[in-house]
């Protein structure tokens, strides 16, 4: 009646040792590393780097605890945060000679002190957020400059397409920092340009002169040039935003600082050089005409740059001269893919807005047989993907770059088009890792209101219920144990209302157990048998449990769909602690008072504490 199947007992052990396993890497804490990784993406980082690592720090009298490769990066373990400094800059100067052109990152991190064994079996510790573990600081300076040329050229780009639409000539049109000035051989053209131009809202013209020419010059207007700088300080947070997202980072603080900072903070990441990589990179897509004229081969030659062209290398090295006119940019972008083109090679599918995919289509149609140049900027610095020659017209606004990239580098670029350009160029001007932000003392009372909890539930439990208050005490900290397990295997975050969700957790883990001892008192009261009077004090008392547990499994479920933040990391850990409680209040305890009392056919009597049977 009141046996378990060896298969039970099987699962209760497995249970308990994957408990056991994945809880033990939360009880050795963190030491201050160093984290090396690839800085661009046409540069990859093997095993071989480890070799270089180590020498650089025997130069440099440093000892690691360790260093190793892993998941393209070499990370090396320090003892205290000292040593940690040092061996970054030592680092930075074996591998980043020239500090203008960092082809890697060397980040601040921490790492498990766990041993090797629980690495080997992916049992890592969970994350903890900022009030509880601290995390990575970053303060970024946006560069509102640029983000006025970007605006002027874009400016300059559309004034070039009206005027052509309208048949209307000019003497050119050039851009002088925030300015913009158009050419014209007679006052009726000017005139007539003026009333077309005149209509931008940014822009206010000036009649001149230069040269013997006639002129228009446009500059920005003051209203125009906060309208820009504030919006491009709003788009570049919400780029960072989307480029952490796609990081997996969870309750990240992204939020403006001033005029033009902004001030990131990642809580619990474990691979800062790949966060400090992703949102520290510029990375913005262009699409420009190739010049093949004789001038742009002697230029390739030695010569100098034709006017209006610049210079740039493609993926193998091969220099090529491209028109500075932009045809399109990653603002045209909807949405950028990773895949595989025709020849079954590695490339980025990319789509185009409606004025996007307009703009592809004429332009394809005017230059077949011409080459066309698809540059990606990143920290500053442009390289051609790829350069094309058009064979006809593109419509649809589908688009594909490929050439000589790797799935992984295919996947990155993807990933930074695809979370959005960055309206102007930012620069990380600090970083360091932050502490609790609740301070140390708050986090000790969050932990010590647990286990004070948890030991007066335990005193009372096991007062007033004998040995199944035992069993109870022994189900609630196998609980305890799969909650922490369950999140670490998960890499979840636990915050400080995570705890809060721990502590209501094993309020009803307990609440659980009462239902059953109370129901098992029922059934001796009304005289039942010891072992009938188990079985039905489980089996009656489950239906009230299954029930209680899923309409606040409803309720938490609730708050983890339309919550954020705090309420969400609450929302997380409630949710997984119901579903451990049930597996540990029902399975797991019945499985220890059946190993108990199971084997026992003439049982006499349970140790449950008083029983009070009516008076007859």
């Amino acid at each position: 009646m009141n046996r378990y199947a060896w298969w039970k007992y099987l699962i209760i052990a497995v249970a308990l040792f994957v408990g056991f396993v994945y809880t033990l890497p939360n009880f050795f804490g963190e030491a201050p590393a160093v984290q090396l990784s690839s800085g661009k993406a046409t540069v990859k980082l093997d095993a071989s780097a480890v070799g270089t690592v180590e020498s650089a720090l025997k130069q440099a009298g440093i000892t690691a605890d360790f260093v190793e490769f892993d998941n393209g990066s070499v990370k090396a373990r320090f003892p205290d945060t000292d040593t940690q400094l040092k061996a970054r800059d030592a680092i930075r100067r074996a591998f980043n000679p020239d500090p203008a052109d960092e082809h890697y990152i060397v980040a601040l991190n921490l790492l498990s002190r766990s041993p090797h064994w629980l690495r080997a079996l992916h049992a890592h510790p969970m994350y903890l957020g900022l009030d509880l573990r601290g995390g990575v600081h970053f303060l970024m300076q946006v560069d509102m400059k640029a983000a006025l040329t970007q605006k002027v050229e874009s400016l300059s780009s559309d004034i070039r397409t009206q005027l052509r639409d309208k048949d209307i000539r000019h003497g050119g049109i050039r851009r002088e920092g925030d300015t913009i000035q158009i050419r014209f051989r007679d006052e009726a053209t000017r005139e007539q340009a003026l009333r077309l131009v005149g209509n931008l809202a940014d822009l206010a013209w000036v009649p001149g002169s230069d040269a013997g020419d006639l002129t228009l010059v446009g500059s920005l207007k003051p209203t125009s040039m906060r309208t820009i700088q504030e919006q491009a300080l709003k788009q570049n947070i919400t780029t960072l935003h989307n480029r952490i997202n796609e990081l997996g980072v969870a309750e990240p603080v992204i939020q403006q600082q001033g005029l033009d900072r902004v001030v990131v903070q990642l809580p619990g990441v474990q691979d800062t050089a790949r966060a400090k990589d992703i949102i520290g990179r510029t990375a913005t897509l262009e699409v420009r005409m190739v010049d093949d004229s004789a001038e742009a081969q002697a230029a390739l030659a030695g010569g100098p740059v034709p006017f209006g062209t610049e210079r740039y290398l493609e993926r193998g090295g091969v220099p090529i001269i491209v028109k500075r006119q932009v045809v399109l940019t990653g603002e045209n972008l909807t949405d950028a893919q990773p895949g595989f083109d025709e020849n079954h090679e590695a490339a980025v599918h990319l789509t185009l807005d409606s004025r996007g995919a307009r703009i592809f289509k004429d332009v394809t149609r005017e230059n077949i047989n011409k080459r066309m140049a698809i540059l990606l900027f990143e920290k500053g610095k442009g390289e051609v993907v790829t350069a094309p020659v058009i064979r006809g017209e593109i419509g649809g606004g589908r688009v594909q770059i490929s050439g000589r990239m790797s799935t992984e580098e295919a996947a990155d670029t993807a990933l930074l088009l695809r979370a959005g350009s960055l309206a102007a160029p930012m620069e990380i001007i600090e970083e360091r890792t932050v502490g609790p932000s609740l301070g140390a003392d708050n986090i000790k009372m969050g932990f010590d209101s647990l286990m004070y909890g948890f030991i007066a539930i335990s005193v009372f439990m096991i007062l007033y219920y004998m040995l199944f208050g035992v069993f109870s005490t022994i189900a609630l900290t196998v609980n305890l144990f799969l909650l922490v397990a369950v999140l670490s295997m998960l890499q979840a975050t636990l915050t400080l209302p995570g705890i809060a969700a721990i502590a209501l957790t094993l309020g009803m883990a307990i609440d659980s157990n009462v239902l059953i001892n109370e129901r098992v008192r029922e059934e001796l009261r009304a005289g039942a048998a010891p072992q009938s009077a188990i079985n039905a004090g489980y089996e009656h008392a489950w239906a009230t449990i299954l029930d209680s547990n899923v309409t606040t499994l409803i309720a938490g479920l609730a708050l983890l769909a339309f919550g954020s933040g705090p309420v969400r990391g609450f929302a997380v850990v409630h949710c997984l602690g119901i579903l451990t409680s049930m597996f540990s209040a029902v399975f797991f305890s019945r499985g220890l008072v059946n190993l108990w009392y199971g084997r026992q056919k003439k049982l006499k009597g349970v140790a449950i504490g008083q029983v009070w049977k009516p008076q007859e």
